[in-house]
């Protein structure tokens, strides 16, 4: 991707992408039911949310050109970023995210896959790991979850599960079974 701006647009189109969806999927229920009044409804609200969608791929490529030939101004000074490699890199996320899937029966809320995360990975982290952004979030905790957003893309984790619900998928659990002898 680039730069983290880059990944927020992507992050933001598939989550705007996921809502989307649901509401096509809910449109076709009340269309069965022949509940054509809330059919509408939510066919408004689908296409301001398309609509949207589009708003936001136009500012994500007017991000890209005004910063196409300027990398380095892409890097704040006050977001507390590390030199590359003084972190785990996500990479190392990626086995007991799954293995967490998979005890937990497939699929978890966010807080409870990345508790289990936490435990798995607690001797592993160091002090970068354990310090915070500026957001106040715990460094690892953020890039536990970009670890997630790299999964989806690879077709490890599923693209469409609820918000806030983290999936493994059926390619998910292969790699799993494929490489978790790496991280043991």
């Amino acid at each position: 991707m680039g730069n983290s701006v880059d990944d927020a647009f992507e992050i933001l189109l598939e989550e705007i992408d996921n809502i989307y969806r649901n509401l096509v999927d809910e449109v076709e229920k009340f269309l069965k039911s022949k509940d054509f009044e809330k059919a509408e409804e939510l066919f408004g609200k689908s296409k301001k949310i398309q609509e949207f969608s589009e708003k936001v791929k136009s500012l994500q490529s007017e991000w890209k050109t005004i910063f196409s030939n300027q990398k380095s101004l892409l890097l704040n000074k006050n977001t507390k970023s590390i030199k590359k490699g003084l972190k785990t890199p996500e990479s190392a996320y990626v086995i007991p995210i799954l293995e967490s899937l998979i005890e937990l029966g497939g699929r978890a809320k966010m807080d409870k896959v990345l508790s289990m995360v936490y435990e798995k990975m607690k001797n592993k982290f160091n002090e970068y790991d354990l310090g915070k952004l500026n957001s106040g979030e715990v460094r690892w905790r953020n890039t536990a979850q970009w670890t997630r957003f790299k999964m989806i893309k690879d077709g490890l984790l599923s693209s469409d599960s609820p918000r806030g619900i983290w999936e493994i998928t059926e390619k998910g659990m292969e790699y799993y079974k494929n490489h978790s002898k790496r991280f043991k």
